[in-house]
């Protein structure tokens, strides 16, 4: 699985993909998009420059680091990581795709169903920092996962994510409001006076609460190592860490393509 001059990854997560162009080693540009129906994915491979697949998956994409670098040639190798098995059945038809999988990754003590988001970002995150590390994934779920020195991955833990709290309290009850996550931009008050500010304050005060134990938690068993962050709320929940615990968020890396790092210390490793 030796990389090539350019070559693409794709994190196919649970509500968007991810896709990050590198040029050798370099990682050049990065963009979000929404899942692609099987008709597109066949069409992506029938492009003649690079452009051409940057703009099929990202209408406004911004410019490359590198724009005078030659262009590659049709359907540029992409490596995908996912954890949505029927997204990654339909990438198959993708002519030069390779899927990554568990037992490409060198963690010790992985166990059969650890998503390969969190293996990757670990390995990334740890290739790039050192170990002992603690990656979490403020994404649709918030995710620890961390591994030892020696790179044996100790383990983690899995709970619903910011906005994925927000959206069950509304689905599952009568007369709770749904609150939109774009309004939480500050902290609420601890003892709300109305329903909307109640729900923000009962979800992001324990939900911080947890991420503070589990840090703790960590440092208890590795003082002083590297905790590094990511996803999508990744930058509000920093800035609230940051208001409520400095020393905490003082201390931490956040970092969004953890998992492209990842990919790429795969990818170097097989050269």
């Amino acid at each position: 699985m030796c990389r090539e001059n350019v070559w693409l990854a794709l994190e196919i997560g649970n509500s968007r993909l991810h896709w990050a162009l590198f040029r050798d080693e370099m990682l050049d540009l990065t963009w979000d998009t929404e899942y692609l129906p099987e008709s597109v994915i066949n069409q992506l491979a029938k492009y003649q420059t690079l452009n051409e697949l940057i703009l099929a998956t990202c209408p406004s994409p911004p410019s490359p680091s590198s724009p005078s670098s030659p262009p590659s040639p049709p359907s540029p190798p992409l490596f995908l990581a996912s954890v949505v098995p029927t997204q990654t059945a339909i990438w198959q038809i993708y002519p030069n795709i390779h899927v990554i999988t568990l037992d490409q990754i060198p963690l010790k003590g992985m166990y059969p169903t650890l998503g390969i988001d969190r293996a990757l970002a670990l390995w990334g995150a740890g290739q790039t920092w050192g170990f002992p590390i603690l990656v979490i994934d403020a994404g649709t779920a918030i995710t620890f996962t961390c591994a030892d020195a020696n790179r044996c991955l100790i383990g983690g833990a899995i709970l619903p994510g910011l906005g994925l709290q927000l959206a069950t309290l509304n689905q599952k009850t009568e007369q709770l409001p749904f609150v939109e996550p774009q309004n939480l931009a500050s902290l609420p008050p601890r003892f709300a006076l109305n329903t909307s500010e109640a729900i923000q304050s009962g979800i992001i005060y324990t939900l911080l609460a947890g991420i503070k134990d589990f840090i703790e938690a960590w440092w208890r068993l590795f003082p002083h190592s590297k905790i590094a962050i990511k996803g999508g709320d990744r930058t509000l929940l920093v800035n609230y860490l940051q208001s409520l615990h400095p020393e905490i968020a003082a201390h931490l890396i956040v970092e969004s393509n953890l998992i492209f790092w990842g990919i790429q210390k795969i990818n170097q490793s097989d050269c």
